[in-house]
């Protein structure tokens, strides 16, 4: 029988999301005897039975549907209005969708306001942590996530859009191209299957082969019997006492009721389109602009990578879909060289969408005889994605628009995103290596494919040294209220050129270390 505890147990944490910052959370402070309920939105899918190597149907079980608006000069405000990120809304949040690269940070990238020194129109500011503070937790979350060539662990093999991938990069000159370092098992590990090479990465791991918390950190923390996780439960707001301290959580359970959950501490692991929404939505008298907002800062210096993609079209097929979606990185880019005509790097890995999901991205609104000829080269295609640094805006954010209402009647969320020039040079810098690589093994035709919704939405609660530069500290506590967390990838500071899961993980990791032990001398 599964844990319950009571609504009135004001002794419980609270974890909103159950993705990688809230799953891992949950299941850290599990371990240690703490008692965790878990709010996630979503419903609890078994990824034996649930899970379908189909695109859209997987799409409309897992995705964040509800109505979201945007707004800015980004292509996604034109191509996908309605759809700014690609986010999961199920327990185990994004990282049943996510591809499962796992890289670290890169040391100067936590100090890229040193580093790179003043970049007009950018709110570049230096992480309160440094890399070697995190490596510790770095190397319990490869370990945890079974990341393939770290603790001895093989790299995953190279399918065709790999070997297509390294002959070009070599060709060119690239020297760190491999098949990744991912969460996925080469072999058996943790009680899961190895990688089966079914090329469904982002519909989820029928396999269960990639890591995810819905099936590694959830079942560890319920069996600890100090985790209760409630799917399908909807927050509304967090609420706070006549101190000002945070007390509980309001929110809407399966039934369609409301409910509200007291409590010690709350974790807020929404993702970074959610979790400001829900601390905007939690104003109150005592906090008019939404809880931990004193600076302004909530919702702000949102970030979601320099993106695009190159596909290009070669003589014979290459089948790009076989195999794992993501084994494949060119990382001789991720330097910071100025020299190049920007500040930060990127990186290139193999990426294969489906033939439906290939037709929405590769020309959004295309259609007619070029179009059709595009896609009847589907087949003979290899592809990668960029993934860069972009550059955090004070002015690109997340708003409440009070103009479109939730079907709980709560304003929804609005993104507003606009490149930076250091965004666009580094994007048209990667489309040029992009296509060279293409082009040294005879590619007949290149495609340059502007950014679709992100999967790696970032800051908008960023980490800071001062309380005035952002919205929580070190630890991701909010700096105006002490038992008030941020847990997921809105504490990033800045955004640095890899893949984020790994680097929320971490944190997750350090973050139920100071929880528990601030619990355990009564400072929280």
């Amino acid at each position: 029988m599964a844990k319950q505890y009571d609504l009135t147990d004001d002794n419980v944490v609270v974890v909103i999301g159950s993705g990688a910052g809230g799953g891992t959370l949950g299941n850290e402070l599990a371990q240690k005897g703490v008692d965790v309920v878990c709010l996630e939105a979503g419903s609890r899918l078994d990824y034996r039975k649930d899970f379908e190597n189909n695109e859209w149907k997987m799409f409309g079980k897992e995705a964040w549907l509800e109505p979201r608006t945007t707004s800015g000069t980004w292509e996604v405000a034109r191509d996908f209005p309605g759809l700014p990120a690609w986010i999961c809304k199920t327990v185990g949040g994004s990282t049943l969708h996510w591809a499962g690269a796992s890289l670290r940070f890169q040391e100067h990238e936590f100090r890229t306001q040193d580093v790179y020194g003043d970049v007009k129109n950018a709110t570049l500011l230096n992480w309160p942590i440094t890399l070697a503070e995190l490596e510790p937790y770095y190397d319990k979350a490869e370990d945890k996530m079974g990341v393939t060539r770290t603790h001895d662990i093989p790299g995953l093999p190279g399918n065709n859009n790999f070997k297509v991938l390294q002959a070009g990069a070599t060709k060119i000159g690239y020297k760190d191209v491999h098949t990744g370092r991912m969460a996925i098992n080469s072999q058996p590990r943790d009680g899961r299957a190895a990688c089966q090479q079914l090329g469904f990465c982002f519909q989820g791991c029928r396999m269960g082969a990639k890591w995810s918390t819905l099936y590694t950190e959830i079942p560890k923390a319920e069996a600890t019997g100090h985790f209760e996780l409630r799917p399908s439960s909807h927050v509304l707001k967090i609420t706070h006492d006549a101190s000002g301290k945070v007390d509980g959580v309001l929110y809407v359970d399966a039934d369609g009721n409301q409910q509200h959950q007291k409590a010690r501490i709350v974790c807020l692991a929404g993702n970074s389109i959610e979790s400001p929404r829900v601390l905007l939505n939690s104003a109150t008298a005592m906090y008019p602009d939404g809880l931990a907002n004193s600076s302004g800062e909530v919702g702000r210096n949102y970030m979601r990578h320099v993106t695009g993609s190159v596909y290009a079209e070669f003589e014979n097929p290459v089948n790009m879909y076989r195999g794992t979606t993501m084994a494949g990185i060119v990382t001789d880019e991720s330097k910071h060289d100025p020299s190049r005509g920007f500040v930060g790097g990127y990186e290139m890995e193999t990426l294969s969408l489906g033939l439906p999901f290939m037709a929405a991205f590769l020309k959004p609104g295309a259609w007619g005889e070029e179009f059709a000829k595009d896609m009847e080269g589907y087949e003979r295609m290899a592809g990668m994605w960029i993934v860069g640094e972009d550059m955090p805006r004070s002015t690109n954010r997340i708003t409440l628009n009070t103009d479109v209402k939730d079907q709980f009647g709560l304003p929804v969320p609005n993104v507003h995103y606009d490149d930076h020039l250091n965004d666009i040079a580094m994007r048209n810098h990667a489309y040029k290596q992009g296509a060279a690589i293409y082009d040294a093994v005879g590619a007949v035709k290149t495609h340059k494919v502007v950014p679709y919704p992100s999967t790696h939405n970032l800051g908008t609660n960023r980490m800071s040294a001062q309380a005035r530069d952002g919205v929580v500290n070190r630890w991701g506590q909010s700096h105006d209220i002490d038992n008030l967390f941020i847990s997921d990838g809105s504490v990033f500071t800045t955004g640095a050129a890899e893949n984020p899961t790994l680097t929320i993980v971490a944190l997750a990791i350090r973050q139920a270390d100071y929880i528990a032990d601030a619990m355990n001398k009564k400072l929280i």
